[in-house]
């Protein structure tokens, strides 16, 4: 099978077993055999799902078929296995790579935008930027989060926006989310200076830009497809969920962003992982296509990993529910170490990916992301004023009974630091107008309001915006098209991965298990469904998946795939003009009243 660029769509981790009127190749010679091919109803990502002609199955079929493939050697070059090797593990990907970046750089640029234009607005701080935006100012002026004297002040964040900053004392405020994402808003302040509500926002646009490039990169490989690789980036880039999150000085989007740097690196890891055991596997096959270590070949040290540790622990930097993508992409990376040593013919894939590979991956991601985070805390450690940084030097030292004894002052602190904020994240329970269950994020059925005004005809609403009333807002909502379709596009990849054991299927999936179905443990508490920037990549990669399926594969006749090429290019057509419809209102656009209101598509919206 091809996929929508032409290219053999054949899943490395799919069944070698032979179709009807082939011949095994573990039973002929290789002089006669046919090259061996894939299962296509296994492992094609981007096929026209009506075009898929499906056999019933024995579970004796079933079975046999998650046996390890052999490996026809006699009368074969090295490089010649070498190649069948590399074709079972790895798909190339078709067309110029000059093109590639040269349309990753157009979207991004698309991206860029629609995130720096009109970034100053509105000139105030809004919604949870009154945390997070002076904790980065303070970090700059104190090293720590200093806590802002405001009990008398009517309006302390207008004097902070109009640049009094004599609100801050030396005395620590208790913080409930580690330092990284303020740091990268810290940054923004430092180039611009902190009177500019652009210098507030400029590291959440940044870092929200880089996020489309990287997912352009990320769709291409993982679909073979610079068309679809461009796709998934335009839809992210007009998402209105991840536009109003990368406008907004809060810390989900840097989490978000880590989380995608560290899919990436996994991925990149997963193809040169694949690349280097084929290649050390056609020098270790015998005469009888057997290795001589019956776990396979050893494939050595893995860098794409460490990049990932390291991303992951920035993630939990950002807030701790980067911890959540740890699994995740961990239980991925050794579950694609298991299928590539099945693929190859490997005796014992299962342990041997599990133990030879999985043990080693499992060190260079998870004690690398634990260490990564500690390491987040050095500027806590380093500055005696940080809140709770003497609490074992103090408080527990005049106790009767001491906590944790055994321990050094500031390793003793940093816990019991770290042990409050997990009771008071467990127990946020406090009521919100805007709080959502997850149950409907996938929906968007509660969207976060982060900022609304209104002006009345008495207060100059015509000169505002040309009507009676006239409303500003910033509604942090997805575009129904790509969610709702997204949501529609989640069965077919449900399907498929457990259909067609289509690995690129799983690796979406992979995505809302870390950073969708965590939250049903915490649905007890005040959460809200802009929570969900930290996944929407997937949720455009589920979108693009089901827009490929209606592409349909390349050998098919124009003529037949037409309709489907036509229904893809419809749905993005849509996207867009959606987008430039709900605008206004992911921009705190003055609008008239009524215009709003016809923005309000579900009754929760409002």
């Amino acid at each position: 099978m091809r996929g929508a660029d032409g290219e053999r769509t054949a899943s490395d981790d799919d069944a070698w077993a032979p179709r009807n009127g082939e011949q095994d190749v573990r039973t002929v010679s290789p002089d006669a055999a046919p090259e061996p091919q894939p299962v296509e109803a296994a492992s094609t990502p981007s096929g026209t799902l009506a075009r898929h002609s499906a056999r019933s199955r024995t579970w004796a079929e079933v079975f046999a078929s998650w046996k390890a493939p052999a490996v026809a050697v006699t009368g074969r070059t090295r490089e010649a296995i070498e190649t069948d090797l590399l074709a079972r593990l790895v798909r190339p990907i078709p067309g110029s790579n000059l093109t590639s970046w040269v349309v990753t750089l157009l979207v991004t640029a698309v991206a860029a935008v629609l995130r720096l234009l009109y970034l100053g607005r509105p000139g105030r701080v809004v919604f949870d930027e009154t945390y997070y935006v002076k904790q980065a100012y303070s970090l700059l002026a104190l090293g720590y989060e200093g806590d802002w004297i405001e009990e008398n002040d009517e309006q302390p964040n207008e004097r902070f926006a109009a640049g009094d900053y004599s609100m801050l004392s030396d005395e620590p405020d208790y913080i409930v989310h580690p330092s990284v994402g303020k740091w990268m808003i810290a940054a923004g302040l430092k180039l611009l200076g902190p009177n500019d509500p652009v210098a507030w926002r400029i590291g959440a646009a940044i870092t929200g830009t880089l996020m489309v490039l990287l997912l352009v990169r990320i769709a291409r490989r993982l679909f073979a497809s610079t068309t679809l690789g461009a796709t998934a980036g335009l839809l992210l880039a007009i998402d209105g969920n991840h536009l109003v999150m990368s406008r907004i000085s809060i810390l989900d989007i840097f989490l978000a962003f880590w989380a995608l740097v560290a899919f990436g690196a996994i991925l990149l890891d997963r193809e040169q992982f694949r690349r280097r055991l084929a290649a050390r596997a056609a020098t270790e096959l015998d005469a009888d296509g057997v290795y001589g270590d019956p776990w396979g070949p050893r494939v050595g040290f893995r860098p794409w990993l460490l990049v990932a540790g390291i991303a992951l622990g920035l993630a939990c930097g950002v807030k701790w529910s980067g911890i959540y993508f740890v699994a995740a992409f961990g239980l991925a990376v050794v579950a694609w170490t298991i299928t590539a040593r099945r693929s190859i013919g490997v005796r014992y894939w299962v342990g041997a990916g599990a133990l030879r590979d999985g043990v080693p991956a499992f060190l260079l991601m998870v004690p690398v992301a634990a260490a990564t985070y500690v390491l987040t805390w050095v500027p806590w450690w380093l500055n005696p004023g940080s809140y709770m940084r003497q609490w074992a030097a103090t408080t527990n030292a005049a106790a009767e009974v001491s906590e944790r004894p055994w321990m050094p002052d500031w390793l003793n602190s940093w816990w019991e630091y770290h042990l409050r904020m997990w009771d008071f994240h467990n127990n946020l329970t406090s009521e919100h107008t805007y709080q959502s269950h997850p149950v409907g994020w996938l929906i968007q059925w509660r969207p976060t309001s982060f900022a609304w005004r209104s002006v009345e005809e008495a207060d100059g609403a015509w000169q505002t915006c040309g009507a009676d009333r006239c409303a500003g807002a910033i509604l942090s909502v997805g575009n129904p098209v790509i969610w709702w379709g997204a949501a529609l596009a989640l069965i077919l990849v449900l399907w498929a991965a457990i259909r067609r054991r289509d690995w690129r299927a799983w690796a979406i999936l992979v995505g809302y298990a870390g950073g969708y179905l965590p939250w049903f443990a915490y649905a007890h508490r005040t959460i809200f469904t802009f929570y969900t920037v930290a996944f929407v990549p997937f949720v455009v990669l589920a979108l693009t998946y089901g827009l490929g399926e209606l592409i349909g594969p390349r050998e098919v006749p124009l003529r037949e795939r037409r309709p489907g090429i036509w229904a893809a290019a419809a749905v993005v057509v849509v996207a867009i003009l959606v987008s430039a419809f709900f605008w206004p209102i992911w921009t705190n656009q003055w609008v008239p009243y009524w215009f709003w209101r016809l923005h309000m598509l579900l009754p929760n919206w409002v």
